[in-house]
């Protein structure tokens, strides 16, 4: 099982990007994912995801801002990121929760100059 994760780069402040986050050798389906993110010298923090009953969740600082959806079809699943802000930096990761196992991406680094 490998979930790649695309889609960081440098934006200026109210710019947007849009992540994404490609499984192989599994589906994403209906179960539970999320993204998450850690910015330096910080620990890593969820950013929003969606549970296994179809609910998107936000964290306070990303609400309006953030949305996460995934298309079943192409196996992928997405943040569209608008609005970003300096304090939004940080390696973005992808997760699945699959029969009660973990598996993360390898992360994309989103800058976010001032």
């Amino acid at each position: 099982v490998q979930l790649q994760a695309s889609g960081g780069g440098l934006v200026q402040a109210g710019g947007s990007l849009r992540l994404s986050c490609a499984a192989s050798g599994t589906t994403f389906g209906l179960n539970a994912v999320g993204w998450y993110r850690q910015a330096p010298g910080k620990q890593r923090e969820v950013v929003a995801r969606i549970s296994s009953d179809r609910t998107p969740n936000y964290a306070d600082a990303v609400k309006g801002r953030f949305t996460i959806y995934r298309d079943i079809r192409k196996n992928t699943l997405y943040l569209q990121m608008n609005s970003l802000k300096p304090e939004d930096t940080a390696i973005y990761y992808c997760k699945l929760v699959k029969n009660r196992k973990e598996y993360w991406g390898q992360g994309t680094l989103v800058t976010v100059s001032s």
